[in-house]
């Protein structure tokens, strides 16, 4: 694609612009607008590592190396692409070797952290089924389907998905020029093998995003966001997320037992928003209610953005078992006092690594959730939904805002099996293809 107009953008915007639109031509006008690095030479940016032992065993294992805000919250990295990736053939131990190798490039050239790159590679439903075996009893992987009457999503089935993510755009941007091998270098590290030989990387599939305080208030140039966006609010529709006790631990997430031990699922929601709706018809005490409890804003818990909420959503166990009750009396419920009544044992279930997007021009969520199992995210969308509670549909949480275009389902294994897994490495039989 080519490189966006800088004239009418703020540089914020600009890098934003870039990391949307992708490419080699992307890349040298991001690596120009911030500086530190030039089209020949590359980013330059915190360096990795020579040795893999040194990284997690998890490739979900994130947080740890990740910064945090002042409460003490992991801060997911500000740039962030999905890069949709199809087999050419069948996998065979070659096409693993070049993936591993081209997986390690990364690791070598970039620090694990915000500064540096953080990433996992994941397998849909169909790379699987390439294999006449099946996937073990011990992971939870079906097809994607709709979850609402209300939805007719596109279904991710190609064969998988690399999430990069950086506070950096010029080293997601990068990082995938060097994976796909249209870039020699990857910050001063050379690029021996790349994946263009096992895969191909499906442009109308990819996916990017962004998330930080202020960042979707300078998207206000696409189409349906209203100036009202809060300044400092981090996600499009106001407020903050991502409240530690309200997350799922990476050990909560993390498959226990088979081959798959240590690995994780992922399931990819990328959805419009009608954020001219939620600011321009509803007051701040109406979204307050809808995206938290009607109790938080009758009592001015949350502040402006969510700053009071500080490390967890402020749901209750009272306020929780209080939803249907809500819903009658007060003919409101809220999106995460919802969603709650899914926990286990009071615990959440799902790791949300979800960021804002203006692809296609529009405003948007790809709504990314890691956990055990896929079963667990349906759990927590029916409880989300709310198809039990007697409350107008404009009232139920979130839902009159939100439209689902696309669903995908993936396992993302532990480090050991990234590149190109059997369906079931205990009895590894020869692919279908």
């Amino acid at each position: 694609m080519m490189a966006p107009d800088r004239s009418s953008l703020s540089r914020r915007e600009y890098v934003r612009a870039l990391v949307a639109a992708g490419g080699a031509s992307a890349l040298s006008a991001c690596l120009d607008a911030v500086g530190g690095g030039d089209e020949r030479s590359g980013v330059d940016a915190p360096p990795g590592t020579d040795d893999p032992d040194s990284l997690p065993g998890r490739q979900h294992a994130w947080n740890g190396a990740l910064s945090s805000d002042d409460d003490g919250n992991v801060q997911l990295p500000a740039h962030h692409v999905l890069l949709a990736l199809s087999l050419h053939e069948g996998p065979d131990e070659d096409a693993r070797e070049t993936t591993e190798a081209a997986l390690r490039t990364l690791e070598r050239a970039y620090e694990w952290s915000n500064d540096g790159l953080v990433f996992t590679i994941g397998y849909t439903p169909a790379y699987f089924r390439r294999y006449h075996g099946s996937i073990p009893d011990s992971v939870d992987l079906p097809e994607p389907v709709a979850l609402t009457d209300r939805e007719n999503p596109t279904f991710d089935e190609f064969d998988a998905v690399v999430h990069l993510a950086s506070d950096r755009p010029e080293v997601v941007l990068e990082a995938e020029e060097g994976l796909v091998g249209d870039r020699e270098t990857v910050n001063g590290v050379d690029v021996e093998t790349d994946l263009g030989s096992v895969f191909d990387r499906l442009d109308d599939r990819r996916r990017t995003g962004f998330v930080g305080e202020g960042l979707p208030a300078d998207r206000t140039d696409l189409s349906g966001v209203p100036d009202s966006v809060p300044e400092e609010a981090p996600f499009f529709m106001g407020f903050r997320s991502g409240f530690r006790e309200s997350q799922a631990t990476e050990d909560r997430v993390t498959i226990e037992d088979g081959p798959f031990a240590g690995g994780t699922t992922q399931h990819v929601s990328s959805m419009d928003l009608q954020l001219e709706v939620w600011f321009e018809q509803d007051n701040h005490y109406q979204r307050v209610s809808k995206m938290f409890s009607p109790e938080h804003a009758e009592g001015d818990l949350v502040g402006s953005v969510g700053e009071r909420l500080e490390t967890t959503n402020g749901l209750s166990d009272e306020r929780i078992e209080a939803t249907a009750a809500d819903a009658r009396e007060r003919g409101v419920v809220g999106h995460a006092q919802k969603a709650a009544r899914a926990r286990e044992d009071g615990e959440p279930l799902l790791l949300r690594r979800d960021f804002n997007t203006g692809d296609g021009d529009r405003p948007g969520l790809h709504f990314l959730s890691i956990q055990r199992e896929i079963g667990e995210f349906v759990r927590v969308r029916e409880a989300m939904t709310g198809a039990d509670l007697d409350v107008p549909s404009a009232n139920n949480g979130i839902l009159h805002y939100i439209f689902v275009n696309r669903r995908g389902n993936y396992l993302i294994p532990p480090r050991s099996l990234r590149s190109l897994p059997p369906a079931d490495p205990d009895s590894e039989r020869e692919p279908i293809d």
